[in-house]
């Protein structure tokens, strides 16, 4: 996840980490807030998620639902 720590990057952590708890998924979760570093990761819009190098959400805060719905579909 990426984001340099607004409220909407907050709640996209907290979302994320619910999302995997809900799923019962073992995922190692990181919140990259370096300027830098978002924009190495191709993060144009924050915040951001992003999954085994692959961006799922950028610039809009996900539901728990709609990450479930997206770690869901990446797990099959």
């Amino acid at each position: 996840m990426a984001g340099p720590g607004c409220k909407k990057c907050l709640d996209t952590e907290r979302n994320v980490r619910e999302a995997c708890a809900q799923l019962n998924l073992n995922a190692e979760i990181l919140h990259v807030s370096a300027m830098r570093e978002i924009a190495k990761l191709g993060v144009l819009f924050t915040p951001a998620v992003i999954v085994d190098g692959k961006m799922i959400v950028s610039g809009k805060l996900p539901s728990v639902e709609e990450l479930k719905n997206y770690f869901s579909k990446l797990s099959r």
